[in-house]
């Protein structure tokens, strides 16, 4: 009598890729670890830069906006008197520096302002608190934005 060799059946065998993966990673024992915690703070860091990065983008365009309406409000602070007899488009700094203030307030903003010659000039500074970047560190981020108007009589064209 011939002795014949067992016969593997095919569900004996590690065939599929999910039996061998769990295979792999039990007998590793934790030696990823490490590298997982590390991945996942690099993770985080990186998707918290992002996100706050774009939320303080924003916050800055705001600034921005805010501070160049505080300078065309203060802007339109003209002596009409000297307006009147003249013609001359001159500023009245102290109503310019009160217009602009004014309209920071209005808004829920604050900011420097100066009056120089004919020019009114905004600085708004902002902070903004961040959503992830909290997690490494960095509770806020601050923004400034800068605007500036002068006076003009009419529009003849593009001033730049």
């Amino acid at each position: 009598m011939t002795r014949r060799a067992p016969q593997t059946r095919p569900f004996d065998r590690p065939r599929s890729r999910v039996v061998r993966w769990r295979r792999w990673l039990a007998a590793e024992d934790g030696s990823v670890s490490a590298f997982v915690v590390m991945f996942v703070v690099a993770l985080l860091a990186l998707i918290g830069l992002t996100l706050d990065g774009g939320l303080a983008l924003g916050a800055k365009v705001r600034a921005n906006g805010q501070a160049e309406a505080a300078a065309r409000a203060g802007a339109q602070a003209i002596d009409l008197a000297v307006y009147r007899s003249n013609g001359t488009v001159r500023l009245m700094p102290d109503q310019a520096v009160a217009s602009a203030q004014n309209y920071l307030a209005s808004v829920g903003a604050t900011g420097t302002i100066t009056v120089a010659g004919d020019t009114v000039t905004v600085t708004v500074t902002a902070t903004h608190p961040t959503q992830l970047l909290g997690l490494v560190g960095i509770s806020e981020l601050q923004v400034d934005g800068v605007g500036s108007a002068h006076p003009q009589r009419g529009v003849t064209g593009i001033d730049p």
